[in-house]
């Protein structure tokens, strides 16, 4: 058995750069519609409407956190092995093909059909989450430190128009379907198609052009991968009081984390329930979200080669408390409308700065492993987050306003964990070799 190592023979080529960004468009369409505009409140609504608004919504949080808890426990061991197999882009594949497959399968899951609904969306979900993972590891690899956040912007940005055209698709064929007087349960059905199809053909540039720069120098079996998996994770965890910022930002991250999960997964279930939205409604609200989203991802990208990952990370976490705030507060449309645009500007720029913050603390040839943490932490929020909300929702009788000020404290204890993180420190540490 060998370590891996980089081939850095070939430089880095623009489409390449492309291909990476691709990823985020196309698995963006998952997100927009199964997560958070269409599926989830399709689901409270109709397919376990029987159960009443409080057990549909625990229901749900209960299918995103089984999801997220498959990804917590396989994450940083998959993208340990990925690394030292030089597999990367195997696993992709496999997870990109996985998530197409059950997403389409959505189809069947129809009023009553909660078992089905819920163990389909939690094997895609799953998918995703670890596709997602694995495309975040070739960020350090196709980036210098100078350019990680600019790339990762560009990155989400392209990703929130990925989500904007799936949206923009699936409200053409519903506003088509309801003039043919078709319910909800007989076109949303048809909108898990349309995402499948568009992740599908949207990732093929990421998996024809995208380069595996991890090379081993010997084959060896499955057995020897998964310990020296094993070992690999061990490591990280022993080398923790060296790479103590990672590990400071993770806890960071885990924690505001939470909430941004919430508001992914429940906007359009609190659109529904609370601010009476019907399923065109929220169509239109996720795009406009998505536009100002896009344009977040974009100029916090510039902004953190400028001032830093943290700094930016922070002014996204004081936007996140005001939009939380005018949510709560909002009993007409235009003070709702004030926080999803808020909600889109700052969902953007944290996610692109965590996870270029991340890529800069992680040590050359360690990205699968160390990405493997990132979405460890981010799918430990997944399941922290939602289930807090399903549980107030569940405890306070369907009040989803009360639940949401579970949603204001994350962001507020994620920005008082993330002043203990030195970027500066970390960024050292990631050059240190072992």
């Amino acid at each position: 058995m060998t370590s891996p190592s980089n081939n850095t023979s070939e430089p880095v080529t623009r489409r390449e750069r492309f291909a990476w960004c691709m990823y985020d468009f196309a698995n963006s369409g998952y997100t927009t519609v199964i997560l958070t505009a269409i599926f989830n409140a399709f689901f409270v609504g109709v397919i376990a409407a029987e159960q009443g608004s409080g057990d549909a919504t625990l229901l749900w949080t209960l299918a995103m956190a089984a999801a997220n808890a498959l990804v917590l426990i396989s994450a940083p061991v998959v993208g340990a092995i990925a690394d030292y197999s030089g597999a990367k882009k195997r696993f992709l594949t496999a997870t990109t093909v996985g998530c197409v497959v059950f997403t389409a399968l959505l189809y069947f899951a129809g009023p009553g059909d909660i078992a089905l609904a819920m163990g389909l969306v939690i094997l895609a979900t799953f998918m995703f989450s670890s596709g997602e993972n694995l495309i975040a590891a070739f960020l350090p690899e196709i980036s210098t430190p100078e350019t990680m956040g600019r790339l990762s912007g560009y990155g989400w940005a392209l990703g929130y128009f990925g989500g904007l055209l799936s949206l923009v698709l699936c409200l053409v064929y519903v506003t088509h379907a309801e003039e043919q007087g078709l319910s909800a349960a007989e076109y949303v059905p048809v909108t898990n198609l349309i995402v499948a199809v568009l992740f599908g053909l949207a990732a093929l540039p990421t998996l024809l052009w995208l380069r595996e720069r991890v090379q081993v120098t010997a084959a060896f079996d499955s057995a020897k991968m998964i310990r020296a998996g094993f070992q690999r994770l061990g490591a990280t965890w022993r080398q923790a009081r060296q790479h103590i910022d990672l590990f400071r930002f993770l806890w960071s991250l885990t924690t505001y984390y939470a909430g941004i999960y919430i508001v992914i997964v429940l906007a359009a279930v609190y659109a529904q329930e609370v601010m009476g939205f019907q399923t065109k409604d929220t169509i239109i609200l996720i795009m406009v979200v998505n536009v100002t989203a896009a344009a977040g991802a974009f100029l916090f990208g510039h902004l953190q080669d400028r001032i830093g990952s943290k700094q930016c990370i922070a002014v996204t976490l004081l936007i996140w408390i005001a939009a939380i705030v005018c949510a709560y507060f909002a009993t007409d449309e235009w003070l709702f409308w004030v926080a999803a645009n808020l909600i889109g500007t700052a969902l953007g720029g944290a996610q692109s700065a965590g996870r270029a913050l991340v890529g800069q603390f992680t040590p050359e040839g360690r990205q699968g492993e160390f990405f493997g943490l990132w979405g460890l932490a981010t799918k430990l929020s997944a399941i922290i987050g939602p289930l807090t909300y399903g549980g107030m929702v569940y405890v306070f009788a369907g009040d989803h306003r009360t639940a949401l000020l579970s949603t204001l404290a994350f962001f507020v204890a994620g920005l008082l964990m993330l002043m203990a993180v030195d970027e500066k420190r970390g960024r050292e540490m990631a050059k240190v070799r072992y």
